[in-house]
C-alpha cells in the first residue's frame, strides 16, 4: 500500500509490558503443564461484582428490552443521575463539582490515552517508575517527555524539586501510585499544585486508586486549594467496584481550567468526546450509580477491605525478611527491591520458576524501576495465603 503511517508509534516498545508477561508465561505454562501457578502479576480483580450492583444492571437491562424505558444512545458525557452520583462522592472529600465537570467514560485508561488529544505541543513531566499509558500515550502523539524518577530514597514520591528546568509542562500524577503503591499526604500534593500554579502547568491526576486509602491522605487532588485551576482529575470503578470487565470511569475538567490563549479544556474535552465517543451504556450506568449508592459503597468497601488484607498478608513476609518495599497500606500494589541485587526480569524467573508466582517486573514501568517488583494484592485469600508461604520459602 502507498499509504504513511504515523511514526511516532515506532517509539514506543514494540510489546505492551502485560502481553510480554502474558506470553512468559504461556509459555512456560506449555513446557510445565502441572505447575500450579499464582497470578499476582496483572492488577484485575477476583471478587464478583457486589450484589446491589448486579440488580442494578440486572433491573436496567430489563427496562431496555421495554419499549415506554428503552434508551438508545447515552449523552457523550453521561446520564445526569451518575454523575450526580459522582458529585455527591466528591462531597464526602469537601469537594464541590458542577456536573458539567463531570465525564463518564470507559475507564481511566481510556481518558489518560485520549487526553492527549485537546493538548498541544507542550513539554511533559511524566514520573518513574509509571503506568505505561502515560508515556506512551504521549510517545504517539510525538511529545517531549522529560522524566523524573522515583527512588527508595524519595520513597517513589518524586517532588517538583526533581524537575530540573522550571517551565510550564503538563505534569502527570498517581496518588495512591501504580505501580508503587506510594502515596502523596496533603503537603506534598500542595507542592505540586503550587508549582502548577507558579508555572502554568496542568497536572493530569489519575486517582484509580483513592478508594484504598484509610490514612489522612487526599482522595482527590481537588482537596488541594487551587488545585480546580490547574488540575484534570481522572478515576474509575475498575478497582473500587470491580469494573475491569464492565469498564465505566469519570473525568473531571473544572471549568476553571483555561489554556494560554484562554480556551476552555472543559469545552475542548466536550467537543473531543462528542466526536470521537459514543458513551458509556445505560446498564453499566446504572450499575455505576448502584456502586455509588450508600448500599453499594458498603457493599464496594467490603471487597476492598478484602483486597486490603491481602496486601497486609504479603507486607507480613516481606517485613519478616527484612524487604524494602512501598505501597501495601493505601494500595493494593506491593513494590519490592529485588532480592541480592537481582534484575527485575531476573526475578520475574526466579518467582516463576522457584515458587510458581507470577509478578511484574519493575523495569516493566521504566528505568527507575529496574531492580524492584511489584505483586498485586487481587488474588484470592486462598491463593494469596499460598503465594505468603512460597515467598517466605524463597526468600
Amino acid at each position: 500500500m502507498n499509504i504513511k503511517v504515523n511514526d511516532n508509534f515506532k517509539n514506543i516498545k514494540e510489546t505492551y509490558l502485560f502481553s510480554e508477561i502474558a506470553s512468559r508465561v504461556r509459555a512456560y505454562k506449555e513446557a510445565h503443564p502441572e505447575a500450579d501457578l499464582i497470578r499476582l502479576g496483572i492488577g484485575d480483580v477476583t471478587l464478583p461484582l457486589a450484589p446491589v450492583v448486579v440488580k442494578a444492571m440486572q433491573d436496567a437491562s430489563a427496562e431496555m428490552g421495554v419499549k415506554e424505558t428503552f434508551r438508545g444512545y447515552p449523552p457523550e458525557s453521561g446520564y445526569e443521575f451518575l454523575k450526580q452520583a459522582v458529585s455527591d462522592r466528591y462531597s464526602t472529600f469537601g469537594v464541590s463539582l458542577d456536573l458539567s465537570e463531570i465525564f463518564i467514560s470507559d475507564g481511566a485508561k481510556s481518558d489518560i490515552g485520549n487526553l492527549v488529544d485537546i493538548l498541544g505541543e507542550n513539554d511533559i513531566v511524566i514520573p518513574d517508575p509509571v503506568y505505561p499509558v502515560y508515556v506512551d500515550s504521549n510517545l504517539m502523539n510525538g511529545n517531549r517527555i522529560s522524566i523524573i524518577s522515583g527512588s527508595k530514597e524519595n520513597g517513589f514520591l518524586p517532588m517538583p524539586d526533581s524537575i530540573t528546568e522550571k517551565k510550564s509542562a503538563v505534569i502527570y500524577i498517581c496518588s495512591p501510585n501504580n505501580p508503587t503503591g506510594a502515596a502523596y499526604n496533603r503537603d506534598q500534593l500542595k507542592e505540586w499544585v503550587e508549582y502548577a500554579l507558579e508555572t502554568g502547568s496542568l497536572i493530569i491526576y489519575d486517582s484509580a486508586y483513592e478508594a484504598f486509602v484509610v490514612d489522612d491522605l487526599p482522595h482527590s487532588i481537588y482537596e488541594i486549594e487551587g488545585a480546580e485551576r490547574c488540575a484534570i482529575e481522572v478515576c474509575s470503578f475498575s478497582k473500587f467496584a470491580g469494573f475491569t470487565g464492565v469498564r465505566c470511569g469519570w473525568t473531571i475538567v473544572p471549568q476553571a481550567l483555561k489554556a494560554e490563549d484562554g480556551t476552555s479544556l472543559n469545552k475542548m474535552w466536550f467537543r473531543r468526546q462528542a466526536t470521537k465517543f459514543n458513551g458509556v451504556s445505560y446498564p453499566v450506568q446504572r450499575a455505576a450509580q448502584a456502586a455509588l449508592s450508600e448500599e453499594g459503597m458498603v457493599q464496594c468497601m467490603e471487597n476492598i477491605e478484602y483486597y486490603r488484607k491481602n496486601a497486609a498478608l504479603l507486607a507480613d513476609v516481606f517485613d519478616s525478611k527484612g524487604v524494602f518495599y512501598t505501597g501495601g497500606r493505601n494500595s493494593p500494589y506491593i513494590w519490592l527491591e529485588c532480592p541480592d541485587n537481582m534484575g527485575s526480569w531476573e526475578f520475574f524467573d526466579k518467582l516463576l520458576n522457584e515458587a510458581h508466582i507470577v509478578g511484574t517486573p519493575g523495569e516493566g514501568f521504566g528505568e527507575a524501576g529496574e531492580g524492584f517488583f511489584r505483586i498485586t494484592a487481587f488474588g484470592t485469600r486462598e491463593s494469596t495465603e499460598e503465594a505468603c508461604r512460597r515467598l517466605a520459602g524463597i526468600l
